[in-house]
Formats: C-alpha cells, sequence, structure tokens
C-alpha cells in the first residue's frame, strides 16, 4: 500500500515537472502588447506561420513595434499596426505614409492555413502580393471568413480582446485613423 502510494506521488511529480518547461516554452510564444488600457496578450502559432511568427518576435525583441500606432480601424472587422517604418508615432510618423512601410527585414513568402479569421486572430497584412507580408499585422474584431486561406494567421488574443475593441476607429474610406491609438510597447513574453 505504502508502495503503491509512493508510486503515485512519483507520477504526479512527474506530471508536474513535465508540465512546467511546456508552460515556459509556451511564453516565448506569447506576445504582449501594451495599450493605454492595459496588456493584451497574443499566442503566436510557430507550428502554423514559424517564419511570420519568427520576424515578429525578432521586431518586438528589439523594440521596433513600440509606439507603433493602429494606422487602419474598421468598426466591425479589424485593427491594423506594425508599420515600424511609417507608423513610429515618436519617431518618424507620417500619417500620409502609416499602413506603406514595413521594417529592414525580408519580406516573408506566405504561409496559408486552414486557421479561421474569427474573432480575436492576429493575421499578417500584406499587398496584394501573397508574399509581401513583412511587420504589419491586424487583429479581428469579427469573424470575417473571406481571409480564410488568403493571409497569414500568427495567433489570437488570449486575454485583453475587450481592449482591442477600444481602440480607435478610423474616419476614412479605407478606416484610415486620425491622431490613432498606439502600441505603447510590445514584448515577448507576459
Amino acid at each position: 500500500m505504502i508502495m503503491r502510494l509512493f508510486q503515485i506521488a512519483a507520477a504526479l511529480f512527474l506530471a508536474v515537472a513535465a508540465i512546467g518547461p511546456a508552460h515556459a516554452a509556451s511564453d516565448d510564444n506569447t506576445l504582449t502588447i501594451q495599450l493605454k488600457d492595459g496588456p493584451v496578450v497574443v499566442e503566436l502559432m510557430p507550428d502554423v506561420a514559424p517564419k511570420h511568427v519568427a520576424q515578429i518576435k525578432e521586431l518586438a525583441s528589439k523594440g521596433e513595434y513600440d509606439n507603433v500606432a493602429f494606422h487602419r480601424v474598421i468598426e466591425g472587422f479589424m485593427a491594423q499596426t506594425g508599420d515600424v517604418e511609417f507608423g513610429d508615432m515618436e519617431d518618424g510618423f507620417n500619417a500620409g505614409r502609416a499602413g506603406t512601410g514595413g521594417s529592414n527585414l525580408p519580406d516573408l513568402p506566405a504561409e496559408f492555413s486552414k486557421v479561421p479569421f474569427e474573432r480575436g486572430v492576429v493575421g499578417m497584412a500584406r499587398s496584394q502580393d501573397p508574399n509581401s507580408a513583412n511587420s504589419q499585422f491586424f487583429i479581428m474584431f469579427a469573424d470575417y471568413p473571406p481571409l480564410n486561406g488568403e493571409y497569414t494567421v500568427v495567433g489570437k488574443v488570449m486575454s485583453g480582446m475587450e481592449l482591442v475593441d477600444k481602440i480607435k476607429r478610423g474616419e476614412g474610406g479605407n478606416g484610415e485613423v486620425s491622431d490613432p491609438d498606439r502600441m505603447i510597447k510590445v514584448t515577448v513574453g507576459k
């Protein structure tokens, strides 16, 4: 009986120990976006889009996303940000060009998947060329099936979606935002 209890305790210990490293690894695939109203936590999906996730993590680790505007925000659709070239509201912000730039890293080949574009999903923005995603991404306010298989999914909001809902909406025909909200700080990990 005592031996059996010892075996159960040992099995539980090993199970808990196994969970620990897995949880720590998942923190490496967590992106925290500090907004004016608080943090938004995104679970990145390297198994779905490894090249895109690696690029986002590299840019975030270098502070490239800090103070970057949500330059295009469409009610009931999505909030777009990530133009590190023209969207930095503290260094070189250009409202007329925000949304047309990228980063000094190369554009990436599409990594389309079967993950649907639904509320909270984070996808990569691109031009008409499917292989042109670079630094810009968007967060979905609602489900939008026409994007499925046409844009690369990189993650999903795990907490703070109510804060994403508060991002200032655009007034222009393409969702352009005057005096936009920004990502204050973006970090990898919680």
